[in-house]
């Protein structure tokens, strides 16, 4: 039996962009210090067993692994060897324990954490080096085509390029990426990271629903995608009809701006504007794309009015997290007044914690 080699890889916050990496837009990401761990254990067997400490029995999947086949949370390693060998990629067989580090079901990317720390642990058992963009897209595939989630390359791409305090510019046209300082703490301010509790997930099609929307809206405007609209921002939006799909648009544009401005905002450590495009991102989705709960409106009104800089949902929505940048000295007050409003509403107390930028997948 072969030598076990371990991968970790972070889960994410989206700093800002959100919904835009399928419309070849813009996105700022940032890693968790929170990591997944996998420990493969190469053996010659035409099977892979799979243990998750968060689970009580384990899972044997067959090395020719097709989609329907498995189902549940190994669904996702199973998509990794499944893409890989989809790719011409040789994939041993032996053990893999998985220790999972990063929330689940709270839009923190828990399930690309998964798939990218299973697929470097692959990799490096095999022996096989692959850029970072073409691993994104492996586990890209097992997301999409395998679990039967249609996610863009935010979430991978966040994990396999993220550096310590640094977030990561991702254009989604060409998929450069491009670091950006991000250490709000040299600067008397904290990321506070507000876990709801209220389930992170795509309920009835949403998210399904809004990439259609947006492909429509693209397709009345003439243009393959809503990217090819964003040297002319404000003409496109102050034209567009008010209408569903108009606003689905409105969010995209805007929020592409967004994250430019943020980036320009972080080059002059200005967070009082960062904040303030958080707060303008929040709104959008609330009103725009409406992808968020009164929940989670709740928190985010509740940081702000309480003194945050900017608060916003991060993730796809309709639960999950919300991120505050808080001036420091404001950060126990704020935390306060957000666990008292979800109370006093009859929701369930948020777990309340302050983050940073951390660093990328690896062994």
């Amino acid at each position: 039996m072969s030598k076990p080699v371990e991968y970790s890889a972070p889960g994410r916050i989206n700093l800002i962009g959100e919904h835009t990496d399928y419309n070849h837009g813009f996105a700022l990401p940032i890693a968790l210090p929170e990591r997944t761990t996998v420990t493969f254990r190469p053996a010659d067997t035409d099977t892979l067993v799979v243990r998750s400490d968060r689970e009580a029995a384990p899972v044997r999947l067959a090395l020719g692994t097709v989609p329907g086949d498995v189902g549940g949370w190994a669904a996702y390693v199973a998509g990794v060897v499944w893409a890989l060998h989809s790719a011409g990629h040789h994939v041993p067989g032996g053990t893999m324990a998985v220790t999972g580090g990063v929330a689940t079901g709270s839009g923190l990317a828990s399930s690309a954490a998964l798939e990218c720390a299973v697929l470097g642990a692959i990799l490096s058992a095999s022996g096989l080096t692959l850029d970072r963009v073409e691993q994104a897209r492996i586990a890209q595939r097992a997301e999409n085509d395998y679990v039967g989630a249609p996610t863009g390359l935010l979430d991978q791409l966040a994990i396999l390029f993220a550096e310590r305090r640094h977030a990561q510019l991702i254009d989604f046209r060409d998929l450069s990426v491009r670091s950006v300082p991000f250490e709000p703490e040299a600067h008397g301010v904290s990321l506070l990271l507000i876990n709801s509790h209220a389930a992170h997930q795509h309920a009835g099609g949403e998210y399904a629903d809004r990439r259609a929307a947006c492909e429509r809206a693209a397709a009345a405007l003439g243009v393959v995608t809503l990217r090819d609209l964003q040297d002319r921002v404000p003409q496109v939006v102050a034209e567009l009809p008010d209408s569903e799909d108009g606003r689905r648009a409105r969010h995209i544009l805007t929020e592409n701006q967004r994250v430019l401005d943020t980036v320009a905002a972080l080059h002059r450590s200005d967070f009082g504007a960062v904040g303030r495009l958080l707060t303008a991102s929040q709104e959008s989705m609330r009103d725009d794309f409406e992808i968020t709960t009164d929940h989670i409106d709740l928190i985010a009104e509740t940081a702000v009015q309480a003194g945050a800089l900017g608060a916003r949902m991060t993730g796809g929505g309709f639960g999950g997290c919300v991120i505050a940048l808080v001036p420091g000295e404001r950060r126990e007050a704020i935390g306060d007044a957000v666990r008292a409003a979800t109370r006093h509403h009859g929701h369930r107390e948020p777990t309340i914690v302050a983050t940073h930028a951390g660093h990328g997948a690896g062994g």
